[in-house]
């Protein structure tokens, strides 16, 4: 098996957000916790996944980088932070 694009979870402070996923979705997310759980070792908590998946997803986002970039301008006052 290729190795899984999500490594070893941070120890970071959560902010605990509520929402619904597809079925479909849930099933993958769970599937991928086992795979990744074969990987490490570990056995993963698929809803640890999300925040690690999500952020890995915006930080190859060329087009939200590009965004963000242009809100953190100097010339247009900055943007949130």
């Amino acid at each position: 098996m290729s190795k899984l694009r999500i490594g070893a979870l941070p120890d970071d402070k959560p902010v605990k957000v509520t929402t619904e996923l597809p079925a479909s979705v849930h099933r993958d997310l769970v599937a991928y916790a086992e795979a990744l759980a074969r990987e490490s070792g570990q056995r993963v908590d698929p809803a640890k996944l999300i925040a690690p998946m999500l952020a890995r997803f915006m930080a190859t986002d060329r087009g939200f980088a590009k965004a963000r970039r242009t809100n953190h301008s100097p010339r247009t006052g900055g943007g949130e932070g």
